[in-house]
């Protein structure tokens, strides 16, 4: 069973919110994704080793794997297409967390998307209604700039956004 980019559009979103269980049906209106398309992400996740999944609507990221694979595989697995300058949501350095760590030094990179809030080369979500879900979740935001932030990054983007994102993806246990 293959991966799918939209399988780290939902792993992140329930990271950004570790301690609230999630349906398949909030989690697919949160998307903008079908209940149907969330529970394949799960099923092909869990395949993937990416989710524990403890019985019947029971699951949750496996933080450490899930971290391994945004770190060293995402970028291959799914790389990131730039193009023309447009109006859309910032990504990557672009937003937070990096855009306040690094001077932004050429343009900001976006999601197209027509609520954007800034102009920049175009680069595209790891998932198409990434953009509109972000733009409701400030912490979902947050992971999927990093994850551009890997994707796109040049050297030092790309480690102050493994480190980010380390932290971020910290397991529970850990984070006490």
């Amino acid at each position: 069973m293959d991966l799918k980019p939209q399988e780290l559009l939902v792993l992140l979103k329930v990271s950004a919110h570790p301690k609230r269980k999630f349906t398949f049906a909030a989690l697919a209106q949160e998307l903008a994704m079908s209940a149907a398309e969330v529970h394949a992400s799960v099923r092909r996740a869990t395949a993937a080793g990416l989710v524990n999944a403890r019985g019947r609507g029971d699951w949750s990221p496996i933080r450490p794997a899930l971290q391994e694979f945004m770190l060293h595989g995402a970028r291959y697995a799914f790389p990131a297409e730039i193009g023309p300058v447009k109006r859309g949501v910032p990504t990557a350095h672009g937003a937070e967390p990096l855009a306040s760590v690094l001077r932004n030094e050429g343009d900001t990179p976006v999601w197209a998307h027509p609520q954007g809030s800034a102009r920049g080369p175009s680069v595209s979500p790891i998932y198409r209604t990434a953009p509109q879900a972000a733009l409701v979740d400030p912490q979902l935001h947050r992971l999927l700039a990093l994850l551009d932030a890997l994707r796109i990054g040049r050297a030092r983007e790309r480690e102050l956004a493994a480190q980010l994102l380390s932290d971020a993806l910290r397991p529970l246990d850990a984070a006490a």
